[in-house]
């Protein structure tokens, strides 16, 4: 059983696949529903602290010693601040409904760098990115297995 706890867990640290994957494949290793989001929810948010903090200095180094690397790293840039526009009229709030939405390209990554780029405090935008993490969570396994079946 910890091999299947371990396999979810770094799968929901995956950048995109995030806890969108690693709920169902925690599911189908034999994880309950329940056991899965939470295994995912907590593996999800393990790299956010660390993208909000050190992203911008790490795609300094990059550019500055591997330029070919330089378009790779401006559009992950561009992307992120197209999406952050929508996070800027509502700041925490709009952060945490950004990462709440199950869709391709939202979701931890994303809103940690969004709030990186928008030099938003780690202490204002983990809350509001770990409530989102969570509520996806729930979002992705209701709608995956079914509401009613979590809660029985």
């Amino acid at each position: 059983m910890l091999k299947e706890i371990l396999i979810t867990f770094f799968t929901a640290m995956v950048p995109v696949v995030e806890l969108r994957g690693a709920i169902p494949l925690g599911v189908s290793l034999g994880l309950s529903h329940l056991g899965a989001m939470v295994i995912s929810v907590v593996g999800n948010l393990i790299p956010v602290p660390f993208i909000i903090l050190f992203i911008r200095e790490i795609f300094s180094w990059i550019r500055k010693h591997i330029p070919k690397l330089n378009n790779l790293i401006t559009k992950i840039e561009d992307r992120a601040h197209v999406k952050s526009e929508k996070v800027l009229r509502l700041s925490a709030m709009g952060l945490l409904i950004f990462v709440a939405i199950p869709l391709p390209g939202t979701g931890a990554w994303t809103g940690a760098l969004i709030a990186a780029l928008l030099n938003m405090r780690l202490k204002s935008a983990m809350p509001a990115i770990s409530l989102g993490v969570l509520v996806a969570g729930v979002l992705v396994t209701g709608i995956t297995f079914g509401f009613v079946e979590i809660f029985t």
